[in-house]
């Protein structure tokens, strides 16, 4: 199959913590909003590939940052470690495809772009050509800005929690298996829960019988890393009776 190709095994998960292309999404995924009017209009209508990467890595790339309006510069794109990639791998020279993509973006009206300064220097901003952002474009256009340090990449994101570990390295979450997994995320310490996959999936353990295990073990035990003197069952009622507190209120 051409590069790009999803294989129709489902084969082994890659063990954590590995580079390895994720088979498939966990239902706790976070999601980033895309208009129906990009897949209605403008995919039918966009020819180049650096077009269609920009564009739909915009969306993603605005949504990331908190500003009224969500402009990202030229200079953070460039930044971004994840859209780079990508678009090397289908582009080459990324550099000169990240601004082909741009001006067509642009050219197209998907994009706006406007110039400003930050720290002396001129900075390109780029905003999603709505009625709201061109109407913030105005307002923008030659105003001294200060902006923060370069947009983060996709690959930080925050650390999978226990439903999405178990999906990713062992399969579908039964109504049984989820109330299992909620007891022991309230339980077990997040770095527990996720060492204790790496090492289930190192020795080809994918059982949550098995994980289970390794956290009940380290729980009398301890890990080497844990701290001496702590009583996890003492801080695992506690989290109990703070959270039936809040049901309790809830009902009120």
């Amino acid at each position: 199959m051409e590069r790009g190709g999803v294989s129709g095994s489902r084969g082994s998960p890659h063990p954590l913590g590995e580079e390895a292309q994720p088979a498939g999404f966990p239902t706790s995924a976070r999601a980033t909003p895309v208009p129906n009017l990009f897949f209605a209009r403008l995919l039918p209508s966009i020819e180049k590939v650096e077009e269609l990467l920009v564009t739909l890595y915009f969306f993603y790339a605005q949504a990331r940052r908190r500003r009224s309006p969500p402009f990202v510069t030229s200079r953070e794109l460039a930044a971004d470690g994840t859209l780079v990639r990508a678009l090397a791998n289908l582009c080459g020279e990324e550099g000169r495809a990240l601004d082909r993509g741009l001006a067509l973006a642009v050219e197209r009206g998907s994009l706006l772009r406007l110039e400003a300064r930050s720290e002396g220097r001129s900075e390109e901003l780029y905003l999603l050509a709505t009625p709201h952002n061109r109407r913030a474009a105005e307002r923008l256009a030659g105003e001294e800005l200060r902006l923060e340090e370069p947009l983060p990449p996709a690959a930080t994101a925050a650390p999978p929690n226990i439903f999405a570990l178990y999906e990713e390295n062992i399969g579908a979450i039964t109504p049984l298996i989820a109330d299992d997994l909620k007891d022991a995320e309230e339980r077990y310490q997040p770095q527990w829960i996720g060492a204790a996959f790496r090492e289930a999936v190192s020795l080809n353990k994918r059982s949550w019988r098995y994980i289970h295990s390794i956290l009940k073990r380290w729980e009398a035990e301890g890990p080497d890393y844990e701290e001496a003197g702590r009583d996890p069952e003492a801080d695992w009622l506690e989290r109990r009776y703070v959270r039936g507190k809040r049901g309790v209120g809830g009902l009120r």
